[in-house]
Formats: C-alpha cells, sequence, structure tokens
C-alpha cells in the first residue's frame, strides 16, 4: 500500500471518529437543555395561584426556594384526615397548568401536593434528577405531617418526566398508588437514537431498574399517537410488575388524554384498588 493510500485511509477513520466525538460532546452538554427545556416552559402564561392553593416554600440555600402548591381535599380537615396524592408534571409544564387534574383528586376527598422543579416557574436553582429527587423528598415529608393527610394512604401521579421523578421517589418512599401517564422506561434509553453511548447521560430516570420492587397497584396509561415517548415505553414497563394495570388511552404526547372518560375510569378503579377513595 503506498503513503498516499495510507493517508487517504487514515483521513477517511479520523474525520468521522473526531466528528463523532464532537456530537457526543455536543448532546452531553446540551443535555440538561434538552431534558428540562425551562425556557420553553416558563414562556407560557402562568396563572395567580389558585385562592384555594396554599403555598410551600422550600429552601435550598442562597437565597432561593422552590415552591409547591397544596390544595386540600373536599371534606378534609384535622378532624377528618383523608388521602392525597403528590403530583409531578412534565418537562416542558408548570405546576400552573396541572390545576385541572388536581380537581380531580380533591373533588374525591384526596388533597393535592404539586412541587414545582428548580428553574421553573417561580422557584430557583437548577434542575438536575439528583436536585429534583431531594427538593420532592422534603415535599413528601411535609406532607406526611400535615394534619389532614392520612400518612399511610398517598398516592404519586407522574406525567412523562413526572413519572420518571415519581418512579424514583417511590423507590425510596413507596406510595399507596402509582399512575404514570405517557412516561418512558428510562432517559438513557434514548441515547441510542442519537447515537451516543447511554453512559454520557447524566439524568438516567431509571424506572425501569426500580419496577419490579414496587409493591403498589400501578396504572399506566399510554396513547399509541405518541410521538415523543414511544408507546413501547409504557408496554415494557407494564410487563416488569404484576401490579400494573396499563390502559391505552387515545391521545399523543401532547394531546392527551383523547378521551378524557375513559381516563378518568382507569384512576378511579386504581385509587379504589388502593383504598384511595370510596
Amino acid at each position: 500500500m503506498s503513503p498516499g493510500t495510507r493517508t487517504i485511509l487514515r483521513r477517511a477513520l479520523v474525520l468521522p471518529a473526531i466528528t463523532y466525538v464532537l456530537w457526543c460532546a455536543a448532546l452531553y452538554w446540551r443535555q440538561d437543555a434538552l431534558l428540562f427545556p425551562r425556557s420553553f416552559a416558563n414562556n407560557q402564561a402562568m396563572l395567580r395561584r389558585p385562592a384555594e392553593a396554599e403555598q410551600w416554600l422550600l429552601d435550598i440555600g442562597d437565597g432561593k426556594t422552590v415552591e409547591a402548591w397544596f390544595f386540600l381535599g373536599d371534606g378534609r380537615s384535622a378532624e377528618r384526615p383523608g388521602p392525597a396524592a403528590m403530583l409531578f408534571h412534565g418537562n416542558a409544564e408548570l405546576i400552573d397548568n396541572w390545576v385541572g387534574l388536581a380537581d380531580f383528586y380533591t373533588r374525591r376527598g384526596v388533597s393535592v401536593l404539586m412541587p414545582e422543579y428548580r428553574g421553573y416557574g417561580r422557584s430557583g436553582g437548577e434542575p438536575s434528577q439528583a436536585a429534583i429527587a431531594r427538593d420532592v423528598l422534603a415535599f413528601h415529608e411535609r406532607l406526611l405531617g400535615h394534619a389532614a393527610v392520612d400518612s399511610t394512604r398517598i398516592a404519586y401521579h407522574g406525567r412523562s418526566l413526572g413519572g420518571g421523578v415519581a418512579v424514583q421517589l417511590a423507590k425510596d418512599r413507596p406510595p399507596a398508588a402509582l399512575i404514570l401517564d405517557h412516561t418512558f422506561t428510562s432517559v438513557r434509553s434514548f441515547a441510542s437514537g442519537f447515537g451516543v453511548p447511554g453512559f454520557l447521560v447524566k439524568h438516567p430516570y431509571d424506572s425501569a431498574a426500580v419496577f419490579p420492587a414496587l409493591i403498589c397497584p400501578i396504572l399506566i396509561t399510554h396513547g399509541r399517537d405518541d410521538r415523543v415517548v414511544p408507546f413501547s415505553h409504557g408496554l415494557t414497563l407494564s410487563t416488569l410488575n404484576p401490579r400494573v394495570t396499563f390502559r391505552e388511552v387515545p391521545g399523543d404526547h401532547i394531546n392527551f388524554p383523547g378521551d378524557m372518560n375513559a381516563y378518568d375510569a382507569a384512576r378511579e378503579l386504581v385509587l379504589r384498588e388502593a383504598g384511595l377513595i370510596d
């Protein structure tokens, strides 16, 4: 082989390798913005805090706080404590967008706590899997001590990224019930689609690894038209634990659910199974 041929071959190998390394580096540094697009979420019109919502603030240092909204379930008080649900929204949403979902629970006598993520809405700090996990754990501890809440009957409900947040909390603080809407098996599972190795993912949210050990009633809902988190993710999670009820609900990742009656019925069923509503 001539020297010229060897030079051409080296270039043919080296240039793609350099391009691939640069691509991986770019995705590594951009992954926070991709997973936590809080600038998009924060550009949405934010609601004034509803009068019935109690604002909880968590001090995270440096003069910054993380916000949560607490809604008391209908008919609940210190004299009549009842169940509660912690709600975790998707990565391009705010707690402001979930007031309607909270209403589903409060009308059934279930109090609701909606923690915000760091850097979202009116909350300070920078989001990460570890930081969000610490925050929701602290809010959970406060919820346990609320006089109107039965600490043995707390459910978690997460959507998309919020499903990953809910599952990670369930690993450390088992809930009475778990509801997940079009969530993923793990963030790392998307890495191959971008052509990068999974070990570069900083916030893996590996729900599939946690799922087999969960011991509460679980509802997974997913729309077959979801193009952000493929339908297969929900199906895969449903095979990892015999306590899962899987429901295909019409709708894509954004316009979900397409059938509110079917969605409400599925949620009511798992809440009854867990003894959270009559």
